[in-house]
């Protein structure tokens, strides 16, 4: 059996990791929000993908890929296959994608809404962390331990359904922070006790182990996730939100009342005029002679 190390860097890896975790699901908690009071279809297509991207894509599949780095076997070479690896980060787009739509903008009980939704992206993510796993390549057979596989697979569906039912009760920003935390905690859980389930029977490889490096992803993909991160936050703090609508309707309701006002104004001044410091009408004619 060879011998695993999951924190091949220290505290770097799992530090870095849960503070991605917390970044995408602040930012996924604040599109769900926007999502609730967005008026039209358009609107709340564009918040559904970018609550997806923010959960998915940053704070699952990213903690993901830069907890990896940390994991190392001794005596032998990592690569991954960038085909399976791109694959992982779909399914954990679409899979919390398809949980958010049904939980979000489905019909029916919002409960059940919850749990189906909570079942179908736990289940996605599951399936996103054992196929990134398959996409590894090293000196070895890789073995899991049944028992640890359920219990991840558990901690996956339970986590999705309390994401989903916090994207559906959060608005406050303090609220939002807090639910983040849990739920860096709950997807950095998640991940390395399916990590834990993993073991490798050492085997004689003759030859070079074919796929990228950890090293030479590392790049591509930390420029698209520190991008992208800021690209959402953007369009966070460039969007209206209910507050903002609900000024400008104030506004706007201010500004029709005082042109209201100001034309009533007017057309009580039609065919009136001034002479001296009082007022006089046609009707008045008579009196001024």
């Amino acid at each position: 059996m060879a011998e695993i190390h999951h924190f091949n860097h220290g505290w770097v890896t799992p530090a870095v990791s849960y503070l991605l975790s917390v970044l995408g699901s602040l930012l996924g908690l604040t599109s769900a929000v926007r999502l609730r009071s967005a008026r039209s279809n358009g609107e709340r297509g564009w918040w559904l993908v970018l609550a997806a991207l923010a959960i998915g894509a940053t704070g699952i599949w990213s903690m993901h890929f830069v907890a990896m780095l940390g994991f190392d076997v001794v005596g032998s070479a990592i690569r991954y296959d960038v085909g399976l690896t791109s694959a992982s980060v779909v399914i954990a787009f679409v899979a919390v994608g398809v949980g958010l739509a049904i939980a979000l903008l489905g019909s029916g009980a919002r409960q059940i809404r919850i749990v189906i939704g909570g079942v179908l992206a736990g289940l996605g993510v599951a399936a996103m962390h054992y196929t990134g796993m398959a996409a590894m390549r090293l000196d070895g057979e890789i073995h899991y331990s049944g028992s640890r596989v359920v219990l991840s697979i558990a901690i996956a569906v339970v986590a999705a359904t309390v994401a989903l039912w916090l994207t559906l009760v959060v608005s406050k920003p303090v609220v939002i922070f807090i639910s983040a935390l849990v739920m860096g905690v709950a997807v950095n859980g998640m991940h390395f006790t399916g990590m834990s389930a993993m073991s490798v029977v050492e085997e004689d490889h003759f030859g070079t182990i074919e796929g990228a490096t950890a090293g030479s992803l590392l790049v591509p993909i930390g420029v698209a996730v520190v991008f992208g991160i800021i690209g959402m936050a953007y369009a966070l703090a460039a969007a209206p939100n209910e507050e903002d609508r609900a000024a400008a309707e104030y506004l706007n309701a201010r500004i029709d009342a005082r042109l209201a006002q100001q034309a009533q104004q007017a057309k009580n001044a039609t065919g009136r005029g001034t002479l001296g410091n009082g007022s006089w009408t046609y009707r008045d004619r008579g009196r001024q002679s």
